[in-house]
């Protein structure tokens, strides 16, 4: 059994902190939600009424919060003020690269190990312990961290030395937003060409067009397996989340020098469906606002 402290139980963290006190962990939680708080008492956890008192004593520390800004101050404020030496950091947020390196190298300044580590996958993965982190840091803090995050996850990437966790996730979601705005694109022509849009699936989820958004997160209800389409596009991955991973890939490649058109299109057309009051929607019903005529 090891000690964990937990920071930041929302939508995912709370599912990651029960599936590590299921593991036999011993979990101290914190949040500044008093109902997250209570939900992880009723996964196992141990309520903490602070950062600092989860922390004490922890030999890992695991941080799920939602922007650099938050990862930094709980660091500042708490981490490194009560951490030992030698406790392992995991940040699983999603946050800029360049905060998750500043953060790693003062976390190792005084004697800290850091990875970030943020996640693929979901609320669904997160609760269901399936998710996919992409894991940045050293050789040494990708083993101790594996270990752990295995419980939380089907699938631990050791993408590089700090910030590469963040910078293949930012990567990789960029890629996601872009291709679910095309393929959205492809089944309203299609239907405006005559094709049903079941034919349609079955013709191009075996065809060169077949990506990810079609055949496993399709953006129409009624076709291929049941994604948040099927539920008026409620649940899944938020249009506020993907927008915020969207604008970090752009943050990104403005500071790498990267030409990134097609991100940038997909950040402008998820940013107007946001404006419309759709920021808690699934992303994928971005086809609605495609499909609207003026």
């Amino acid at each position: 059994m090891t000690s964990i402290a937990f920071i930041g139980l929302g939508n995912m963290g709370g599912g990651m902190a029960a599936n590590l006190a299921k593991a036999g962990h011993d979990v101290r939680a914190f949040d500044l939600s008093p109902d997250a708080l209570d939900r992880a008492k009723a996964a196992g956890c141990l309520s903490c009424d602070s950062a600092q008192a989860a922390i004490e004593g922890a030999e890992i520390v695991v941080t799920m919060l939602p922007a650099g800004k938050h990862v930094e101050a709980v660091y500042g404020e708490a981490v490194f003020d009560v951490a030992g030496p030698g406790t392992l950091l995991i940040d699983c947020s999603t946050i800029d690269v360049a905060t998750a390196r500043r953060i790693a190298e003062a976390a190792h300044a005084k004697g800290l190990v850091a990875v970030d580590a943020p996640v693929s996958g979901g609320i669904a993965a997160a609760q269901a312990g399936t998710l996919t982190f992409m894991v940045g840091g050293s050789d040494s803090g990708f083993e101790r961290a594996e270990r752990v995050l295995a419980q939380m996850g089907k699938a631990v990437i050791h993408a590089g030395d700090n910030g590469a966790g963040q910078a293949a996730k930012i990567c990789n979601n960029m890629l996601l937003g872009a291709s679910m705005i095309a393929t959205s694109e492809a089944f309203l022509l299609a239907e405006q060409l005559g094709l049903d849009p079941q034919k349609f699936f079955d013709i191009s989820s075996v065809s060169s067009g077949q990506n990810w958004s079609m055949t496993s997160y399709c953006p129409l209800p009624g076709v291929g397996p049941e994604t948040p389409a099927d539920h008026d596009y409620q649940g899944g991955f938020a249009v506020a989340l993907m927008l915020k991973d969207l604008k970090l890939a752009m943050e990104a490649a403005q500071d790498a020098g990267a030409e990134t058109p097609m991100g940038a299109r997909a950040a402008e057309l998820y940013q107007a469906y946001a404006d419309q009051g759709q920021g808690g929607a699934d992303f994928s019903g971005i086809i609605r606002m495609l499909a609207a005529k003026d």
